[in-house]
C-alpha cells in the first residue's frame, strides 16, 4: 500500500509538471510530392537551381501543399523563399549548397540583432507563412566563408597567411580579414545597415558584403518544423525564427566553424510556443539563444519570447550553451531547459544584458545539466555585457565602472530564475552573478549543484539568492565565495576544499547573509568582512 501511494504521488507530480509545460502545435503536410528534378534541377554542382526549386515550392503551395523533395545529390542554388503548407524535404545523401556569389543575394528590409535593418536576403527565407517544414537527413550549407570576417588570433600563422594570400582586405591593425572592400567599409560604419541610422538600399549597397544574412530566417510564421537536417556554415546566425509561434526543432545538427563571427546556432526571437529537442550545436557563438529585440525598438515591439522548452540537446562549442540576451528588451519568461549537455563552451548557462536594454527575464526553470571544459563561468548572470568575447572578462580585462543610475524602462531585470541538478567538470569560474546597483539580480535559486573550477562564486549587486546543497571544488586557496553588495543571501550546505577564507564580504549594501550547515573547519577563517562592515551582516547556524 505504501509503495502504491508513493507511485501515485510520483505520477501526480509528473502529470502536474507536464501540465505546466507549454503545448507546441506541429504542422501537418499532404503526402503529395514535388521532386525538384521534375522542374529541371540538375545535381552537377554547376547549374544554379534556384528557379527549379522555387517552381517546385510554388507549385506545391498552389496545389494545397505537400512535400518538395531534394533527392540524393549535390544541388547548387541561390536564396529560396518558402511558402505555406510546404515541407522542404532533403533525402539522405543530399547537399543543398547555397551560392558563394554574393550578387545572388538581394538586399531586403529585415531585422538584425533586434533592430530594423537592411541586410542581404537569407538563403532560406519566409515571412507570414503557416504550416512549413524543413526536414529529412540531408545537409544545407550556407557558404558562410565568402561572407564572414576572420580574426587573426583565431587562426594559426600558416592558416592566416593562406587566408590573406587568397585575396580580401585587412583592417588598419592588420588583425582582421574581410572578404571584400565593401565588407571592410561596413566595419567602420556606425550601426551599419540599421534603418534608424539612415540606411536605405542605395547606401546599404556600398557595404553589401558586411550585411551578412542569417541562414534560415522565418518571420511571422506559425507551425514550423525543422527536423533531422544538418544546417552548417551560415554567413551569420544559423537559425533565426522571429515573431513566430509553434516552432519545433527536433533532431537537427547545427555546425559552424568555431571562429565564425556571429555564428550562433539558433536565436529564438520574440517567439511563443517553442520546442527544441534532441539536437546538437557546434558553433562559433552562442549555441541556443533566447532574444526579444534590442533597446527602444525592442521595447516598442514589446513581444517577449515565452513558453519555451529546450531538452535533450548538446552544445559542443560556442560562447554559451543556453543563453538569454543580450537583446532581450521585450522580455523572456516561462522557459524550461532540462537534460542538456554543454561540452567545451565558453560559458555554460549564460544570462547577459546591459543598461539601455530594458526587458524582464523571469520564470526560468533549468535542471539536469551536464558540463565539462567550460572556458569561463559554468553559470553566469551579467548585466554589464559589452558585446565582447565572454572569455575576456575571465582573462584579466578591466572591470566596468560601477555607478548608480536612475531606474527607467531601459533598466533590465533578471529575476525568478531556478537552477538545479547541475554537474560541471572543469570551469574557470563556478558561478558569476553581477547585477546593477539600481537593479540587482534577484530571486535566484541554485540547488544540487557540483562544480569543479579554478575559482568559486562571485555575487555582486545581488538580492534574494539562495544556494542549497552545492559543492564548489576550487583551486583558489584564497576564498570560495566573494560577495559585494549582496542582500538576503542564503548559503545552505555548501561543500568546498580546504581554503584560507570561505567567504569575503564587501560593500556597504551587503546585509542579511545566512550560512547554514557549512563546515567552518574547512577554512582557516569562515568569513572575512571588509573594513567598516558590521559582523552582524553574516549569521551562521546549523
Amino acid at each position: 500500500m505504501k509503495y502504491i501511494t508513493i507511485l501515485f504521488l510520483t505520477l501526480l507530480i509528473s502529470v502536474t509538471q507536464a501540465q505546466q509545460l507549454p503545448v507546441v502545435e506541429y504542422p501537418s503536410f499532404k503526402p503529395d510530392t514535388f521532386n525538384i528534378t521534375s522542374y529541371g534541377a540538375k545535381a552537377d554542382g554547376i547549374t544554379l537551381n534556384t528557379k527549379a526549386i522555387e517552381k517546385a515550392i510554388d507549385d506545391c503551395n498552389k496545389k494545397g501543399g505537400g512535400v518538395v523533395v531534394i533527392p540524393k545529390g549535390f544541388w547548387l542554388t541561390g536564396p529560396i523563399t518558402m511558402k505555406s503548407n510546404v515541407n522542404l524535404h532533403l533525402k539522405s545523401g543530399s547537399v543543398l549548397q547555397f551560392s558563394s556569389n554574393t550578387d545572388d543575394y538581394q538586399l531586403i528590409k529585415t531585422n538584425w540583432e533586434g533592430l530594423d535593418a537592411i541586410r542581404c536576403q537569407s538563403p532560406i527565407y519566409g515571412d507570414g507563412l503557416e504550416n512549413i517544414g524543413i526536414t529529412g537527413s540531408g545537409i544545407i550549407d550556407g557558404a558562410g566563408q565568402v561572407w564572414r570576417p576572420v580574426k587573426k588570433n583565431k587562426l594559426t600563422p600558416p592558416e592566416w597567411e593562406a587566408l590573406v594570400s587568397s585575396g580580401g582586405f585587412l583592417n588598419e591593425k592588420k588583425d582582421t580579414w574581410y572578404p571584400t572592400e565593401r565588407a571592410l567599409k561596413g566595419s567602420k560604419e556606425k550601426r551599419p545597415g540599421v534603418i534608424a541610422e539612415g540606411y536605405d538600399f542605395v547606401k546599404a549597397e556600398t557595404i553589401k558584403e558586411f550585411l551578412r544574412p542569417n541562414m534560415v530566417s522565418l518571420i511571422h510564421c506559425k507551425k514550423i518544423l525543422l527536423e533531422g537536417v544538418t544546417f552548417q556554415n551560415s554567413p551569420a546566425w544559423c537559425l533565426h525564427p522571429l515573431l513566430s509561434q509553434h516552432l519545433t526543432v527536433r533532431n537537427v545538427t547545427v555546425r559552424n566553424p568555431w571562429n565564425a563571427q556571429n555564428g550562433d546556432g539558433i536565436d529564438v526571437e520574440s517567439c511563443r510556443y517553442v520546442l527544441i529537442e534532441n539536437s546538437s550545436f557546434d558553433v562559433g557563438d552562442d549555441g541556443i539563444c533566447i532574444k526579444s529585440g534590442r533597446d527602444e525598438e525592442g521595447r516598442k515591439r514589446g513581444v517577449p519570447t515565452e513558453d519555451v522548452i529546450v531538452r535533450g540537446c548538446t552544445v559542443f562549442h560556442g560562447h554559451g550553451g543556453f543563453v538569454v540576451g543580450s537583446e532581450m528588451s521585450g522580455g523572456a519568461r516561462n522557459i524550461h531547459v532540462y537534460d542538456c549537455n554543454f561540452l567545451g563552451t565558453d560559458i555554460g548557462l549564460r544570462f547577459k544584458t546591459t543598461r539601455g536594454r530594458g526587458g524582464i527575464v523571469e520564470k526560468i526553470y533549468i535542471n539536469n545539466i551536464r558540463m565539462n571544459n567550460i572556458g569561463g563561468a559554468a553559470i553566469l548572470f551579467d548585466m554589464y555585457y559589452m558585446a565582447k568575447d565572454p572569455l575576456t572578462m575571465f582573462g584579466g580585462a578591466d572591470k566596468p565602472v560601477i555607478g548608480y543610475f536612475p531606474v527607467t524602462e531601459a533598466t533590465p531585470q533578471f529575476k525568478d530564475i531556478h537552477i538545479k541538478d547541475v554537474v560541471c567538470k572543469g570551469a574557470e569560474t563556478a558561478i558569476f552573478v553581477r547585477g546593477l546597483p539600481e537593479m540587482n539580480v534577484k530571486g535566484i535559486t541554485m540547488e544540487n549543484i557540483s562544480i569543479e573550477s579554478q575559482k568559486g562564486m562571485q555575487c555582486i549587486e545581488c538580492e534574494d539568492v539562495k544556494i542549497k546543497n552545492v559543492t564548489l571544488h576550487t583551486n583558489d586557496n584564497a576564498k570560495v565565495v566573494e560577495v559585494s553588495n549582496g542582500k538576503n543571501l542564503t548559503f545552505d550546505k555548501v561543500s568546498y576544499k580546504p581554503t584560507s577564507v570561505f567567504m569575503t564580504v564587501a560593500g556597504a549594501g551587503s546585509k542579511e547573509i545566512q550560512l547554514i550547515n557549512i563546515n567552518a573547519s574547512t577554512a582557516n577563517k569562515q568569513v572575512l568582512l571588509e573594513e567598516g562592515l558590521s559582523d552582524k551582516i553574516v549569521k551562521t547556524k546549523k
